[in-house]
């Protein structure tokens, strides 16, 4: 049986040592907070920002939840954004994404203040993470994902490492951080995508991989050499009228057949999820360290 690399366990591990960390800040009259914003009232949305403000009180955080109208226009949060930014209780701003569709999301991301951007989307700090600058905020899921490996034992410096998906929100930023000198980086990465070539023949060359293109069970048993550890980022609804909801989650991996040639694998759920938002609770710590 594979080693499953339990993110719920980990995210636990990184909640006790920020409890430390903050309460040392506040010793110093400081108390990391954050915002995150709301357009509309999607409900997987509604349900992450709960968890996200939930965890937030738990730590012990400045929590500021905007739920604002579906028809909110880009004038409207764009202000909301600007009073944030000036708002010396919040170190960290997050808007959930996605936004109702007058919001032009590039244009709200520019708008942060890129020291309270603890999602890591704002063109500072991806120029950051491509030099290296540590000061920078890294997106939420790809450092997860790379505390994963971190914390599983797993070797990252030399090995190959293949991302399944080229997005700006996992694929790219975690090839760039896997790729960075030092402690949990050194390795040699290869992103595949849509339309490369040889996908499978790619993929079984990795000593890690990580799938991260939405697209439920897409890596089977074919695409994994033996003894590689998979990261399974995706999370995804498929219909099953056996269960009570109708649906099951699933991953980008067919777990039942993929996770018998792993070493290691993250489930789903309770793996990759988990530690988004205690990488976002981290960030924000870090965005009050550095004010």
């Amino acid at each position: 049986m594979p080693n499953l690399i339990q993110g719920r366990i980990i995210a636990e591990k990184i909640y006790a040592d920020l409890r430390g960390e903050i309460a040392e800040l506040k010793t110093r009259g400081l108390t990391p907070g954050l915002a995150v914003v709301l357009v509309g009232d999607n409900p997987a949305s509604r349900a992450y920002v709960r968890s996200k403000d939930k965890m937030c009180r738990d730590l012990g955080l400045h929590s500021v939840k905007l739920e604002l109208p579906a028809d909110t226009t880009q004038a409207q949060l764009l202000a909301r954004v600007e009073e944030l930014n000036r708002d010396p209780a919040i170190h960290g701003i997050l808007v959930q994404s996605p936004p109702p569709k007058q919001i032009d999301e590039a244009a709200i991301v520019r708008a942060l203040d890129p020291a309270k951007d603890v999602d890591g989307f704002h063109p500072l700090n991806v120029a950051k993470l491509a030099l290296g600058d540590e000061s920078g905020f890294v997106p939420c899921t790809p450092l997860g994902c790379q505390r994963l490996l971190i914390e599983s034992g797993t070797e990252i410096s030399g090995a190959h490492v293949v991302v399944l998906g080229r997005s700006m929100i996992v694929g790219k930023p975690l090839a760039l951080l896997l790729m960075r000198k030092g402690c949990g980086g050194d390795a040699t990465v290869t992103v595949v995508h849509s339309r490369s070539q040889r996908l499978a023949e790619i993929t079984r060359s990795a000593d890690i991989l990580i799938a991260a293109m939405g697209q439920p069970e897409f890596v089977r048993a074919e695409h994994v050499r033996d003894g590689a550890v998979v990261i399974d980022v995706g999370i995804n609804r498929v219909d099953d009228p056996t269960m009570e909801r109708g649906y099951r989650l699933v991953g980008d991996v067919a777990f039942g057949e993929v996770s018998p040639k792993t070493s290691a694998i993250t489930p789903v759920p309770g793996g990759v999820g988990p530690m988004t938002i205690a990488m976002l609770m981290s960030n924000t710590v870090k965005a009050c360290r550095q004010m």
